[in-house]
């Protein structure tokens, strides 16, 4: 675990402009109707539509090894100590589990095809749940893992902390109050029934409110309205609203004609395939609400590295993120290090462009290191990288390191690894040792990509053949 959390240490969380995160036990009145009976625990899920029981044992320790990660840096990001962090952890295997569980409801088709997360897919999955309990719970959010699945321990002493900021609190519960505030009839504000029409409850209204207080003071006719039009005439469903709202509710607060339409616009002439619209904004709401200089600034990188307008445009279109990071801290910093493995680094842009999100130091280095000490050259980690981009997004401890265990007793050299390190992106216990077992009891001996790439009719296929083909060799 040590090791573990020291490849760990530069996950890039998500900014807050908070101040420090107080381990304070304050005693503060809580609901009845806790938190987490909006989000389903273990076995029922969300909408129930999901089992642990379908995922391999190891595969879950692993990944509360993971969410232990990443609740670790979330809450050392908070201001807390290595110590108080660890032990907070160590009293959260209740909450452990539910971040777990979450996973396997938003990735659900990903474990249904034997396909295990990468360390991106579980940060960005976990990080913005987090930042909503924290603006939710604030400074009793330690409490609340602590105590979960029950509301926080209300007899321990209160420990002092510093006074709060009262200007930016008073002006948060004012902007709650107003979006809970009902009129003379008893009707909630004309723009909040129009949210919680298209399926926003109103604690999911509050909660943004609080995060970002401007959006309780936005007109229905003037703002919200016009834009919730504008996405549902993209082909954004319904259903997505609220969730795009959650991400970013400043899109209600921008302009349709001066600055949405017009940057949409600056966007396509970029490449970014106009049909998407509606996955594109909803897998990054924030695009929409960059400068035209910073989208201009990421794209002349893009084109520096080597990529055609085309390309250019099936990056923002699949990852979109790629604008949020930096140029000169994030991304050019990274190609130089690809660069030096001898990889495509445009090849590896195209492919796999959320690589160049991860930290060189926490997550890039140590893979490298882990394949130079099993032999492999640097030309050969670079051919790897090149080929399959998403190799430096996955765990070390819980997903390299027992995968090549187990390859080591697979009978093949190591160079198969170099021809197919797509290898480490299957599930060790649904897809690989499976296929490995029926290949070795049959006899003979298939390419490592036939034995995990092919589906299940033609594997069968290739199987038999290759039978065939050895009992008329033999005759």
């Amino acid at each position: 675990m040590r090791a573990f959390c020291a490849i760990r240490t530069s996950l890039n969380l998500s900014p807050l402009s908070r101040g420090p995160f107080l381990n304070t036990r304050t005693q503060l009145p809580f609901p009845e109707k806790f938190f987490f009976s909006r989000a389903k625990f273990a076995d029922s899920e969300i909408h129930g539509s999901f089992s642990l029981r379908v995922v391999p044992p190891t595969l879950i320790a692993a990944e509360k090894e993971e969410a232990k990660a990443v609740l670790t840096l979330f809450l050392k990001r908070q201001g807390l100590s290595n110590a108080v962090a660890a032990r907070i952890i160590k009293k959260s295997d209740l909450f452990i589990d539910h971040l777990v569980s979450r996973l396997h409801s938003v990735h659900k088709s990903r474990y249904l095809v034997g396909r295990e997360l990468t360390t991106l897919e579980i940060r960005d999955a976990l990080i913005p749940y987090l930042d909503s309990l924290l603006e939710e719970h604030g400074r009793i959010l330690a409490d609340v893992v602590e105590n979960f699945p029950d509301s926080p321990v209300k007899d321990k002493p209160v420990t002092q902390a510093s006074p709060p900021d009262s200007a930016l609190d008073s002006k948060k519960l004012k902007a709650v109050s107003r979006v809970s505030e009902t009129g003379p009839a008893g009707k909630l504000r004309p723009q909040v029934v129009y949210l919680m029409e298209l399926g926003m409850d109103l604690e999911k209204i509050k909660l943004i409110t609080r995060r970002f207080p401007s959006f309780a003071y936005y007109s229905l006719e003037g703002k919200i309205k016009p834009v919730v039009e504008f996405l549902l005439e993209l082909g954004v469903p319904k259903s997505d609203i609220p969730i795009i709202l959650g991400k970013r509710p400043q899109l209600c607060g921008i302009s349709l004609s001066e600055n949405l339409i017009p940057t949409m616009t600056f966007l396509e002439n970029l490449g970014v395939d106009k049909k998407q619209w509606a996955k594109v904004i909803y897998r990054f709401p924030a695009l929409l609400t960059y400068s035209r200089q910073k989208l201009k600034t990421t794209v002349d990188f893009l084109y520096e590295m080597g990529l055609s307008s085309e390309n250019v445009g099936k990056i923002l279109t699949r990852c979109p993120t790629i604008i949020s990071y930096s140029v000169e801290d994030k991304l050019r910093p990274t190609a130089k290090y690809f660069w030096s493995l001898g990889a495509n680094v445009s090849l590896l842009l195209l492919r796999c462009p959320q690589t160049f999100g991860l930290s060189i130091e926490a997550n890039l280095k140590p893979v490298t290191e882990f394949f130079l000490d099993k032999g492999y050259t640097v030309d050969e980690v670079g051919t790897m990288i090149s080929r399959y981009g998403a190799l430096y997004s996955v765990s070390l401890v819980d997903n390299l390191i027992p995968k090549w265990d187990f390859f080591l007793t697979m009978d093949y050299s190591k160079s198969e690894l170099v021809k197919f390190p797509q290898y480490f992106g299957y599930s060790l216990e649904e897809r690989i040792k499976p296929r490995f077992a029926v290949v070795k009891e049959s006899g003979v001996k298939l390419l490592l990509n036939q034995v995990l790439s092919l589906s299940s009719r033609d594997f069968e296929k290739a199987l038999k053949n290759k039978m065939k083909k050895q009992l008329t060799d033999q005759v």
